[in-house]
Order: structure tokens, then C-alpha cells, then sequence
């Protein structure tokens, strides 16, 4: 897939998540199969560039490229400027933000809410296109609510401002993150434009993968939540797409070894006191429907210091080598994503 002089080495793209896909996360992915990872969504509001979190999010020192920021906010002006300042910072590929439902995000005008005012992202696409020499991207919804679905009048809209590629979650701002994904309108999306469609909602193992591209004729998949705890799932899906053949479960001391070095990165980019405290939602992931996890999670979260979360880690892997060589989650887990959601949701 190709994102206007960006050919990515495959079409698995780590969605954006606020509090998840920060650049240790994005290194992760990258590592383990993503052929794109889009950074949390950057405020464009310029009094907040000064921030410690906004600081975080736009440091991509040794970033495996292409890096892609996403700028969310309501204001042409503001963020055709925010894609300027994020490009001079590093960014090769700005992404608009229209697809949070978050309230915080949908009580300012930003995120799904834009969705409502289509003349307004005309006029976003607009400005932010024209302010950059780097390709922009656009992430959406299939619409505010049920009753009304834009989709392809905002794609439309897209395509005709200069945006390079469409990222669409199949559900409207409405459903949130519950109920059937709306497979069937990203089709009509990709059939109504000729830019790269990436399609996202609930893809949470290879056979889904397969099942989305094959339905929806979908460029790529975005894979969000499935990756929380799994990072790897992006190499299992590649596999499998290439061969029909699935890979092996992974090696439990693989796990161990990618677990430690990503608490390394994690405590290295947020300092002690807060990356034990940030960790704390990562390990709980990882540790979700293995065995002794719950008890891993609760211990993980009364831990103050970096080198307690560290030795935790250590012996819990070890625990799991003992009973054997690869990861084994428990037999009422089913497949793909599925504990890692009864996670979010515990």
C-alpha cells in the first residue's frame, strides 16, 4: 500500500489510540509486523504545545519511518498550523482526526462530532492539505448516528480536497465501540473513491483479517484494541495472509524478552513515576488470559518502583516457562482479541 510517496512495507496499520500508541508502543508494532503506526492524536490548540503529554507525543527520536502524526481539533487555522509545527518536528504523514467518539473530544466540535458539518471538513481538509508538502490522511466514522451515515459524502469530500488515504472505523460516532462493525459501508466507501481505503472495526485475529479485506476490498486493515497485549498479532496476521497458514504460538521467553524491553522504552520516554504508573495498563494486557495473569495484574498495580514492575515480570514469565515453552491462554479464551476487550472491560 502506498501513502502518496510512502510505500509501506505492508497494509497493517496500528490504529491511534490516546494512551496507548505512544512511540514505545508505535516501535513495538512496527517491530512485531505493522507496516504503518499513527501516533495518539496531537490538540491542535497551540496553548497546549508546551504540555508534558503534547512534549511526549511529538518526540519521534528514532522512529522507524514513515511517522505518522494525528492532529485532532475543530479550527481550519489551528490545525492547518498544528500540521506545519508537527511536520517541522518530524512528521512524514498528517492524519485528521474524525474519528473519536469520545465525549471530551466530541463536546469541543472535534473528533465524529465534525462528521456533523460537512461544509466544515471541506474546509479542514482543505487548509491542512495546503499548508504541508507531506501526504495527509483522514480518519473517520461511518457517520454521527445511525440515521445519519455520511461516509461516502465525506470520503467524496476528501478525495476532492487532496487527501491521500481513508481510514474508516465501521461503526458512526454513535455506536461508539459496540455492535456490528458496518463492513458493508466501507465497501461503498472504497467503491466510491480511488484513494487507499484502510478498513477498521474488530479485526482481532488472521481469519478476520482475511474475511474484512475480502468484504470490504479494503487497501489495509487497522488493527486497534486486538494489538493492546498482542503486539504481535500484526506479524501472525501477515503470515497468515501470505501462506493461509497460521503461525505457532509465540515462545514464552520471546515474550518475556519483548515485555521487558518495551518496560525499558516505557520508563526511558516517561520517567520512573509515571511509566511505572503507565505500564501498569500494558502488563495487565499482556498478562490477560494466561495463567497466574489476574494475580500478575493486581500485584503490578500496587508497585511503586520500576525495578519492583521488572522482577514481577520476571517472575511470572518464569512461571509460565515451567509449564511450557510457548503461551498458553486459557482454554475459555477464545481466539483473536476477545480477553483482551474482558480486559478493558474488568
Amino acid at each position: 500500500m502506498r501513502i502518496g510517496l510512502h510505500q509501506l512495507e505492508n497494509n497493517l496499520v496500528v490504529a491511534p489510540m490516546a494512551g496507548v500508541t505512544d512511540r514505545p508502543f508505535r516501535q513495538l508494532c512496527k517491530r512485531l509486523g505493522a507496516g504503518l503506526a499513527v501516533s495518539e492524536m496531537v490538540s491542535a490548540d497551540p496553548r497546549l504545545r508546551s504540555t508534558p503529554k503534547s512534549q511526549r507525543r511529538t518526540d519521534h527520536r528514532g522512529e522507524v519511518e514513515p511517522i505518522v502524526v494525528q492532529i485532532a481539533g475543530a479550527d481550519p487555522r489551528q490545525l492547518a498550523e498544528a500540521a506545519r509545527y508537527n511536520v517541522e518536528r518530524g512528521a512524514q504523514i498528517i492524519d485528521i482526526n474524525m474519528g473519536c467518539p469520545a465525549k471530551k473530544v466530541c463536546n469541543a466540535a472535534a473528533g465524529s462530532a465534525l462528521l456533523q458539518n460537512e461544509p466544515l471538513v471541506g474546509e479542514i481538509l482543505e487548509a491542512v492539505v495546503a499548508a504541508v508538502d507531506v501526504p495527509v490522511t483522514l480518519k473517520m466514522r461511518t457517520g454521527w448516528s445511525r440515521e445519519h451515515r455520511n461516509a461516502v459524502k465525506i470520503a467524496r469530500i476528501a478525495e476532492d480536497a487532496g487527501v491521500a488515504a481513508l481510514s474508516v472505523h465501521g461503526r458512526t460516532r454513535e455506536c461508539g465501540f459496540v455492535g456490528e462493525v458496518e463492513y458493508d459501508t466501507i465497501r461503498e466507501v472504497k467503491c466510491a473513491v480511488r484513494l487507499p481505503v484502510t478498513a477498521n472495526g474488530d479485526i482481532d485475529s488472521a481469519e478476520k483479517a482475511r474475511e474484512v479485506l475480502e468484504r470490504t476490498g479494503a487497501d489495509g486493515l487497522m488493527i486497534g484494541r486486538a494489538a493492546q497485549g498482542r503486539p504481535w498479532i500484526f506479524r501472525e496476521i501477515r503470515h497468515y495472509l501470505h501462506s493461509g497458514e497460521h503461525l505457532p504460538p509465540p515462545r514464552v521467553e520471546e515474550i518475556r524478552e519483548l515485555v521487558l524491553e518495551h518496560l525499558t522504552d516505557h520508563y526511558a520516554l516517561y520517567g520512573e513515576e509515571a511509566g511505572v504508573k503507565t505500564a501498569r495498563k500494558h502488563l495487565g494486557w499482556y498478562a490477560s488470559g494466561l495463567a497466574g495473569g489476574e494475580a500478575l495484574r493486581s500485584e503490578v498495580n500496587r508497585l511503586e518502583t520500576a525495578a519492583e514492575q521488572i522482577a514481577a515480570v520476571g517472575r511470572f514469565f518464569d512461571r509460565l516457562a515451567d509449564r511450557g515453552e510457548r503461551l498458553a491462554y486459557a482454554a475459555q479464551a477464545p481466539a483473536g482479541a476477545t480477553w483482551v476487550g474482558e480486559a478493558l472491560a474488568a
